[in-house]
């Protein structure tokens, strides 16, 4: 099925504010069978006191908690609207926090009934300060935040998969999202920061267990194409050495754009066959 898995709408405060109507429109018209709009989920009110970074880091991250109204009338919206034209499904993209997993779930409970399908992502971790930063806003964000894992690759990648495992490992409850989001976020800024080595045997073994995990729990794998036309990634997350691991195991890959502009739906599609050997 063509499709794309991960979109988000002109609520995004970091969006391009272009509406989703015309987004689903251009993935009609490069034939898509199936359309996920997955905005960014509000984070937890209190998440501010743990955070240290750029104030957009944190006011542009999501949507707020009374905008979801909005948000659903128009996603739910869009469904009907174009019914007859492409599936739509309806989702957040969720933050994993570590230590506010019960916000996240109690989320979850209380809107995941109105979802289809959800994506869970690592956005933000700890750093400096031991205070949460953002992964990707920024060079000056990563490198205050992440200073003291900058000196070589493989200390930096350690600290993000670590994260990412604690994220497939917690208890979400019952509507705990089926897809992981961008697995390779933490290569945004690969070239700027000279961090894009391959990993090494010890961060292979730790995505092994995280994608072991990701198996057993019969969830998918967001094969994200934004980093390609990010100008310091220059490369689809998660990259080649995941995407094999992921391949080895039968993980399903689900093509996303993560789309904030109508350009972007469909960017790099063609090439998933070229990528991929299923």
């Amino acid at each position: 099925m063509l499709m794309d898995g991960h979109t988000h709408t002109e609520l995004c405060p970091h969006g391009s504010g272009e509406p989703v109507e015309k987004m689903i429109q251009r993935a009609i018209d490069l034939g898509m069978e199936k359309y996920c709009i997955t905005e960014h989920a509000p984070l937890p009110p209190n998440f501010k006191d743990s955070y240290q970074g750029s104030v957009d880091g944190l006011s542009e991250a999501s949507l707020e908690m009374d905008q979801l109204p909005e948000y659903f009338e128009l996603a739910e919206k869009m469904q009907a609207k174009f019914k007859d034209q492409v599936e739509i499904t309806v989702g957040f993209e969720v933050d994993y926090l570590e230590g506010f997993e019960d916000f996240t779930r109690d989320f979850l409970n209380k809107y995941g009934p109105r979802t289809q399908e959800n994506i869970l992502s690592v956005h933000f971790m700890k750093g400096t300060n031991d205070k949460f930063w953002c992964v990707d806003n920024g060079f000056d964000d990563f490198q205050q935040g992440f200073a003291d894992y900058l000196d070589d690759p493989q200390k930096i990648f350690a600290h993000y998969y670590q994260t990412v495992q604690k994220s497939v490992e917690a208890d979400l409850g019952k509507y705990s999202p089926q897809r992981i989001g961008h697995m390779s976020l933490v290569r945004k800024y690969q070239d700027h920061f000279h961090i894009s080595d391959d990993l090494d045997e010890d961060n292979l073994n730790l995505v092994n267990d995280i994608l072991q995990k990701i198996k057993k729990q019969n969830r998918q794998l967001d094969l994200n194409f934004a980093g390609l036309y990010k100008p310091y990634c220059n490369d689809f997350y998660p990259g080649k050495q995941i995407l094999r691991m992921a391949e080895g195991l039968y993980i399903p890959l689900v093509y996303g754009s993560d789309a904030h502009d109508i350009d972007s739906v469909g960017h790099g599609i063609h090439l998933i066959n070229s990528l991929t050997s299923y």
